[in-house]
């Protein structure tokens, strides 16, 4: 890589870093490009009741990139039983778990590695939170005692974590 390239490259981190590690511009008004998508598509399916729809890409901490998509439409979401989502929302409704959520998509993978954090608990609690989680569909474990987030679920996780924090 040239010198210019590579102090463009710099300046562009450190402008990214400045704006608070925001890489994505903030969603303005006519930016609605995924919704607009969403209600051409379901027009054409004929889904007159609308639609929720849920994508993302990122790359974790660690490196590794998920891409993932999931729509349905609202006329199956009314139909469904809301309550059978009730377990994976449970795991999700504990501090603790959160916690560990986040520390093994940032890289610490093993129960050795989270025991080590501060304000976990003891390690047969740390046990319990992993067995929640993996119950519900979270998390599995990848062998040797690590854990990992199931890649069809990170941005799912993601996407959850943001819905929540909206006013």
């Amino acid at each position: 890589m040239e010198l210019e390239e590579r102090v463009a490259e710099l300046e562009r981190r450190m402008a990214a870093l400045e704006a608070g590690g925001r890489d994505v511009p903030p969603v303005g008004e006519g930016d609605f490009w995924a919704l607009e998508g969403l209600k051409a598509r379901l027009a054409e399916a004929g889904a007159a009741d609308g639609g929720v729809l849920f994508t993302g890409a990122v790359r974790l901490p660690t490196g590794e990139r998920y891409e993932w998509q999931y729509g349905v439409p609202a006329e199956r979401q009314f139909a469904d039983d809301w309550s059978e989502a009730a377990e994976s929302f449970a795991a999700l409704g504990h501090p603790v778990r959160l916690r560990l959520l986040r520390e093994i998509v940032g890289g610490r993978r093993t129960a050795a590695e989270l025991a080590a954090l501060e304000e976990i608990g003891t390690t047969g609690q740390i046990y319990h939170h992993l067995r929640q989680l993996t119950g519900a569909g979270w998390l599995h474990t990848a062998g040797r005692g690590r854990y990992e987030v199931l890649p069809g679920r990170v941005v799912p996780l993601l996407a959850a974590l943001a819905a929540a924090r909206q006013p």
